[in-house]
């Protein structure tokens, strides 16, 4: 299909699981556990319906007639009807009792959140899988010192592991939310057309404690802990907002690790995976284009924009129901778990892979270093009996001179050369590249690396676990 378009989020991007779990396939084939979940459910709370009936529509369950389901939608312009048809055919016997009392969304929004429960669970899964990359990494590099960052100026050291935990935290904090979300996910039950169970009330003669078992039911059929209490024809689009709301968290976090590891490996210091036969660019054969974090970022930004478009259709429902709804949920939804989706897998396999280069990181923190070290060097002199303000004035003076002979002349750091020369300076040249140790310049962060990674509880076994990752 060559000559129509196809979204990219499924022919480039997503992994397979996901994009079976938002197939029409699954969708429709949930309808008819639906379907049959509520036959089964009124059956047993006394409704005329028989065991051949029930059966004969488990027979049919999965070998949908779409052909059917697709002619008759033209005619009648109505997705539900048109597979209630479709399902009646293939199951004569049962077509008297299939959708008893039920209405669209009795299908429609109860399918949609039992697609997004397992939907969450393989966000989860593949958070949890990147966090295991991101410990393997943490614990390898814990006590590597690195210059920290701020205003992507050089600042006070920290050390590459520590600096993983930071994008462990925030994944930490996705996964709060995402099991925030799956905790308090229910299903709408069977409302009726306005909520209020009229047809329910009818068909089980005004018997509410049967309507109410009747939804606890089919609750438990589909391995949820009750309903919502009260509903219009849908459940509240506040839902949608919610899950979509954790993905743009999640969003949040891969764009930031993403980011800094384009501005790594632009300094050389740690790269993303590149592989024997990849090309970085069509015209400069030697350049080694972060392409994966590049992707990331991008789809980052369009779960981002696109966890907007629930939140403005949940703020713009009227009464009981608007059908202004459909259209944007049937696009939003999807496409966000499938970008998600894609941007974890990323995440993932940048994690796994990252390169790390010690030789040059060690070289940036010699260059900056010794500006970063004068408190110390001052400290350590004037112990030695040196003067502190006549000191401080001669580190400020060579430390512009060294600072001019950098930006100047692009030559290295000469600062510790120029204080061992320095008569008046009280500390040899060894004592100076002692005081210089990257060690004693990153606090606590081995340690804050190390308490971290104990409280976890991550089994490094999340790095095998998942199943498709298309790079």
């Amino acid at each position: 299909m060559n000559d129509v378009y196809e979204t990219p989020l499924v022919t480039r991007y997503a992994g397979e699981g996901m994009k079976r779990l938002f197939s029409a396939d699954r969708k429709f084939k949930t309808w008819r556990l639906l379907w049959i979940a509520l036959a089964e459910a009124e059956a047993e709370l006394g409704l005329p319906i028989t065991a051949e009936q029930i059966a004969e529509m488990k027979a049919h369950k999965d070998d949908i007639n779409y052909a059917e389901a697709e002619a008759r939608e033209r005619e009648t312009r109505h997705d539900v009807m048109a597979h209630i048809y479709a399902y009646g055919l293939q199951c004569p016997a049962a077509r008297p009792i299939m959708h008893l009392g039920a209405t669209s969304c009795y299908v429609g929004d109860n399918a949609d959140i039992i697609i997004m429960r397992e939907a969450l669970g393989i966000v989860r899964a593949k958070i949890n899988r990147t966090l295991a990359a991101l410990k393997g990494f943490a614990e390898e590099y814990k006590g590597l010192p690195c210059l920290g960052f701020t205003h992507f100026q050089p600042a006070q050291l920290t050390t590459l592991g520590k600096r993983a935990c930071l994008w462990m935290q925030d994944l930490l904090t996705d996964l709060e939310d995402v099991d925030h979300v799956l905790n308090g996910l229910k299903l709408l039950g069977s409302k009726g057309t306005t909520g209020t169970q009229a047809s329910f009330k009818e068909l089980f003669g005004g018997d509410y404690a049967k309507v109410q078992a009747l939804e606890e039911m089919i609750a438990r059929k589909f391995g949820f802990n009750g309903v919502y209490g009260v509903s219009g024809q849908t459940y509240s689009r506040k839902l949608d907002a919610r899950a979509l709301n954790a993905l743009s968290g999640v969003a949040q976090s891969a764009a930031k690790f993403s980011n800094d590891i384009r501005l790594l490996q632009h300094l050389k210091e740690v790269e993303e995976p590149f592989e024997d036969k990849q090309v970085g660019s069509s015209a400069m054969a030697y350049k080694r284009n972060p392409m994966r974090s590049e992707r990331m970022a991008a789809l980052c930004r369009y779960i981002i924009v696109c966890a907007q478009n629930p939140a403005i259709t949940a703020a713009s429902q009227w009464f009981e129901r608007t059908l202004d709804d459909s259209a944007n949920k049937r696009l939003a939804v999807p496409e966000a778990f499938l970008a998600a989706d894609a941007v974890l897998n990323l995440y993932a396999n940048v994690a796994a892979g990252l390169v790390v280069y010690p030789g040059v990181i060690r070289r940036h923190i010699e260059e900056e270093l010794p500006f970063m070290a004068t408190e110390n060097i001052l400290m350590s002199a004037v112990k030695r009996g040196g003067d502190r303000q006549a000191l401080h004035e001669s580190i400020r003076a060579h430390s512009m001179a060294a600072a001019r002979r950098v930006k100047e002349e692009g030559q290295p750091n000469d600062l510790l050369e120029r204080l061992a020369a320095d008569g008046n300076f009280p500390l040899t040249g060894e004592e100076l590249t002692r005081e210089l140790a990257p060690e004693n310049f990153t606090g606590f962060a081995e340690l804050q690396t190390e308490d971290f990674l104990a409280r976890l509880g991550l089994d490094d076994e999340e790095l095998r676990k998942n199943e498709d990752v298309f790079i």
